[in-house]
């Protein structure tokens, strides 16, 4: 899009209706065309990353509940199986997040002897370690579940269907319900936060907890690598809450974590007079504010990292990303990127030797920065950045750590 200022930017509407709140028209304010439908699938060969199939994204905003959604999003090209490589929990700083919220859940709850439903539970890591630390029972939901990799030792205490959660399995009832970074995949979102309250039935005093990416941070960062084809749905503070007040939710908390990156929302069913709305949900007029920055400025922030990844290419300078995942690839992707980067760098071994979609850049583990011997590494979550910088310094190597 043309940068221009908020005032006299061209407005384009879409007429179709938001899935939170219903409003007819909502303003299109970023755009990027053809990229990967999937950017944690595993792509074993270049051939399949370059070839997989792409859509485009087309962001739009909601005036009236502040939803941003990809209104040119199509989930028939999705493909959630066993190919589905989200799994952060080869890294130790993430692993101390986890089991950091784990505890505070666990004891701000009483999550003790409990029966816990997790929907999206990937690999389910977080459902195994809320059942081993209250010694509760749980079953997670999730189509890219392996069982091979069961984190819960098969104790017995948690059982895993990989399919999406939806009515049919209404019959499961949880004490608490858990639902980390999933609701940001799905397009309907009032539909399915219904169906989660669908779920609780009669049991009013059933907490659940949500957490997706907070756009705020997004925006306000100019963080283009967070925009990426899975994630058809980006919530502030204040649209999460009105979702969940909006589908039959009394909304207890709304913080924010992991270096502001998420939103982490807790509720119950609403029985009587809701609570009033807490001052972090206030926020649509500054969200006109930065959408309006984040059109305007998009443009020269793109065009910025262009010339320095071409400046690092001009002057011989061997460039690698640390983090094969979405985030890389919707750097590579929205940048165009090509031999400007040599390789993605992953800790997961699931990962390597595959490549990133849309690109094609191969997937390597870290010892192989030994041989390549960089001269940059660019960090795409600047939370791991001295994780990283540690396993460089054991291997030797010394190059000029950028993080986005």
């Amino acid at each position: 899009m043309t940068a221009t200022s908020p005032s006299t930017r061209p407005r384009t509407w879409t007429a179709t209706s938001c899935p939170t709140c219903g409003a007819h028209q909502r303003l299109v304010f970023h755009e990027v065309r053809q990229v990967p439908a999937h950017s944690v699938l595993l792509m074993p060969t270049r051939e399949e990353a370059l070839g997989y199939p792409s859509g485009d994204i087309t962001l739009a905003f909601c005036e009236v509940c502040g939803l941003i959604s990809n209104v040119t999003f199509d989930p028939g090209l999705h493909e959630y199986s066993a190919r589905y490589e989200e799994t952060q929990g080869f890294s130790a700083t993430f692993n101390a997040f986890h089991r950091r919220l784990a505890l505070r859940l666990i004891e701000r709850y009483g999550l003790r002897d409990k029966d816990i439903i997790e929907i999206g539970c990937g690999k389910g890591e977080f459902l195994a370690l809320l059942c081993e630390l209250g010694g509760n029972r749980g079953i997670g939901f999730d189509p890219a579940y392996v069982s091979e990799r069961d984190p819960s030792g098969r104790n017995g205490r948690v059982r895993f269907i990989d399919d999406f959660y939806s009515e049919k399995y209404a019959e499961y009832r949880g004490d608490f319900v858990c639902c980390k970074m999933t609701l940001e995949h799905i397009p309907e979102t009032a539909g399915f936060v219904r169906t989660v309250r669908r779920g609780i039935g009669d049991r009013p005093e059933t907490v659940v907890f949500f957490q997706v990416p907070d756009v705020t941070r997004i925006l306000r960062e100019f963080a283009f690598w967070d925009i990426y084809y899975e994630h058809c749905s980006y919530f502030t503070a204040g649209s999460l809450a009105r979702l969940f007040r909006r589908c039959g939710f009394d909304v207890l908390d709304v913080t924010t974590d992991y270096a502001g990156q998420y939103l982490l929302l807790e509720a119950r069913p609403s029985v009587g007079e809701p609570t009033a709305p807490g001052a972090a949900e206030d926020d649509l007029g500054g969200l006109v504010c930065d959408v309006g920055r984040f059109a305007e400025r998009s443009p020269e922030i793109l065009a910025a990292w262009r010339s320095r990844l071409a400046e690092f290419r001009r002057r011989g300078r061997r460039t690698v990303i640390w983090g094969g995942g979405s985030k890389g690839v919707a750097f590579l992707t929205t940048l165009q990127v090509h031999d400007e980067v040599h390789y993605a760098v992953d800790i997961n071994p699931y990962k390597r030797g595959t490549y990133m979609a849309g690109t094609g850049h191969e997937i390597v583990e870290p010892d192989f920065l030994r041989a390549c011997r960089p001269d940059v590494v660019i960090v795409m979550n600047p939370v791991y950045q001295g994780e990283v910088a540690q396993q460089l310094s054991a291997m030797g190597l010394y190059p000029e750590l950028v993080t986005v």
